[in-house]
């Protein structure tokens, strides 16, 4: 038996890069999926469905605390249940704290910060009803630790992500609900695609290994928090950072 069968995970900013990579990993290990996006990939659904699983897409913009209600609402009435929610979907930021726009700024926090919060206010809803518990892994990021000039909003709501984290974790540990957190490096992903050969060179150097991470290697972490092998964590926040942290 494959270690997710007949559960169901729900995973925002599915379509790329982390999403789409944990939302494959999950799916051969015999997880239904259903994929929060702003808009449907229906190559990435085919995908997912040739793994022999159930996977659907639900319309989302994080940001909005009644989409997001509406798409674990839809998440229950197709499959039944909700046993794991990857809370991964965000934006990226520049510029310094004088030169940002109030607009930037309150985009980044709806989005990375205020969008986990609204995922995890309904996931734990749900997880509470079905009286089965649940696993939640947020996406925060190395910079849930570490600060970086020129992108003071996305370091403030990483840094939120991991307290919201952990706040979820004393509010339900004894509700069999366990959370924790991802903080991946930089990762081969869309949010990097604009940058140019320099800019990626310098990227990787910041890592002790030297390269950039892979999704299917954040992915792999994700796997490991959803699953029963990492059944006493709870409120943690997991590196995948290539060393980047150790330095």
């Amino acid at each position: 038996m494959k270690n997710f069968e007949n559960q169901v995970a729900f995973i925002t900013g599915g379509n790329s890069g982390i999403g789409k990579a944990s939302a494959l990993s999950v799916a051969r290990e015999g997880a239904n999926v259903m994929l929060a996006d702003l808009k449907e990939n229906p190559e990435v659904l085919r995908e997912i469905k040739s793994l022999g699983v159930k996977a659907s897409f639900v319309r989302c913009d994080v940001s909005k605390a009644e989409e997001v209600k509406n798409a674990i609402a839809e998440t229950v009435k197709q499959f039944g249940s909700l046993d794991i929610a990857l809370n991964n979907a965000g934006i990226g930021d520049q510029g310094m704290i004088h030169e940002k726009s109030l607009e930037q700024w309150e985009r980044v926090i709806s989005i990375n910060l205020s969008g986990v919060f609204y995922c995890m206010k309904y996931e734990v809803e749900q997880m509470l009803k079905q009286k089965t518990g649940g696993k939640i892994i947020n996406v925060s990021s190395i910079l849930g630790q570490v600060a970086e000039a020129g992108a003071a909003a996305y370091v403030a709501a990483k840094h939120g992500v991991v307290g919201l984290t952990k706040t979820a974790a004393i509010e339900y540990g004894t509700k069999n609900i366990r959370v924790n957190a991802i903080g991946p490096g930089y990762i081969e992903t869309p949010l990097l695609k604009d940058m140019d050969e320099e800019k990626i060179h310098a990227l990787e150097g910041r890592h002790t290994m030297k390269r950039l991470g892979h999704s299917e290697e954040v992915a792999k972490a994700f796997l490991w928090l959803a699953s029963n092998d990492s059944s006493f964590l709870t409120g943690d926040y997991i590196p995948v950072d290539g060393g980047y942290l150790a330095q």
